[in-house]
């Protein structure tokens, strides 16, 4: 999500370190990456992952696979949409 390692990892995926609760021990070979630039990445990370949190909501309710295409089967694809469309209007996207 957005926690220091993750804010590292994602301005430098090969980067070397360690991590005891905040303080950052840089490994031999990975350039220091200051804790400014680390907190801008979280707060960036934080953003996109709350900008989808109606994706995370609308998966926990759609109807199984199987299920919607027992749906599709026995509903057509309008009956889909509409079992569907439930799911979308109740959470939006923003």
């Amino acid at each position: 999500m957005y926690d220091t390692k993750s804010a590292i990892l994602a301005i430098n995926p090969d980067a070397g370190f360690s991590l005891y609760g905040e303080d950052i021990t840089w490994h031999t070979g990975t350039e220091v990456i200051p804790r400014a630039d680390i907190e801008a990445k979280m707060a960036e990370l934080k953003t996109a992952y709350d900008a989808k949190d109606y994706q995370r909501k609308r998966k926990k309710e759609y109807p199984s696979i199987p299920d919607q295409l027992d749906d599709l089967f026995h509903n057509g694809i309008n009956g889909w949409k509409s079992t569907i469309k439930v799911t979308k209007d109740k959470y939006p996207k923003p």
